[in-house]
């Protein structure tokens, strides 16, 4: 197709970028707008833009590149500004290299530095930490029953290709209480939506700023103290959080991820959690990137999907 784009797998410091992990590094990719195809090793994503929403299908180009493929309207004069938030999705701006350096010497990892270890993120931290908030205290089936019911009923539409973007603060602050309770089901959590999106909305609440890229000199410590201060945002969200906004440090510690480490690792019961920390504090600020690659080194594969589908996020 002549419209069709590329982006090349390679990260700022020279290193390659596997797309099949990116692409199933976490649950989100099963979340719309978001739709993962992992036979086939493609990503369809919906997205606004200032004249409306864009929908691209994200797969393996030709060797060393990604292939992105307009599904509505052609590229045309927005190509660019496709592509940038494409890329900023695949995390293509993050030097993994110094990671890298130490999972070679690892080697429980040393498989990721064939290009691994890069975390999906939405186009916005608001709508990664309104997932992360709807992954909290229920089943998968309930994080998509609310998530999908947002994309539908209060996203964008790109009409050309009958999707919906993530909704705007916007949008969502508009939405009475009856929508998140009776439409989205969100319980407790409507309330705590709602008024995240009222503050980024007008402007009191800033959250972009909070991934690592747009503020690198803002420590972890007052990062996380920033995330517990939101409406429903607990530890297990903010540590989930802070690995979306490209911040490592932190471990994620669930119902999940105790057991799987205890089953990846061969334990024969359960590992304290300071002992799990212990095992990672060589690898400093990619602490929680590096355990979270030891629970998921499976996910890409025949198995992958079945596996990730058990995991909170």
């Amino acid at each position: 197709m002549s419209d069709r784009a590329e982006l090349r797998l390679v990260g700022p410091g020279g290193e390659p970028v596997d797309l099949a992990r990116t692409l199933a590094s976490h649950g989100f990719a099963d979340l719309p707008p978001l739709r993962l195809d992992e036979a086939a090793n493609t990503l369809e994503l919906t997205f606004p833009l200032s004249r409306g929403a864009w929908t691209v299908r994200v797969s393996l180009g030709r060797r060393g590149y990604a292939a992105i493929e307009p599904l509505g309207k052609p590229l045309g004069r927005d190509r660019d500004r496709v592509l940038a938030v494409v890329a900023h999705v695949l995390r293509l701006d993050e030097d993994l290299s110094p990671f890298y350096e130490l999972a070679a010497a690892d080697p429980a990892l040393d498989w990721v530095t064939s290009g691994a270890g890069r975390m999906l993120r939405s186009p916005t931290v608001f709508e990664d930490v309104v997932k992360t908030i709807c992954t909290t205290n229920c089943a998968w089936s309930g994080t998509l029953r609310m998530v999908g019911a947002l994309v539908e009923y209060l996203g964008p539409e790109d009409r050309a290709a009958g999707r919906h973007a993530f909704p705007t603060p916007e949008a969502m602050a508009e939405a009475d209480e009856s929508f998140y309770r009776d439409v989205a089901r969100a319980g407790y959590r409507g309330a705590y939506l709602r008024t995240l999106a009222a503050s980024v909305a007008d402007g009191s609440l800033d959250l972009e700023e909070l991934a690592a890229s747009n503020s690198p000199d803002l420590p972890d410590d007052e990062v996380v103290e920033r995330l517990l201060a939101l409406p429903g945002v607990g530890p297990y969200a903010a540590a989930h959080i802070m690995m979306l906004l490209g911040r490592y440090s932190r471990l994620i510690f669930d119902s999940w991820t105790r057991p799987t480490y205890a089953e990846v690792t061969g334990a024969r019961k359960r590992v304290a959690d300071r002992t799990i920390e212990r095992r990672f504090r060589r690898y400093g600020r990619y602490a929680g990137l590096a355990f979270w690659l030891v629970l998921t080194r499976s996910w890409v594969g025949e198995e992958g999907l079945a596996a990730r589908a058990s995991a909170p996020g």
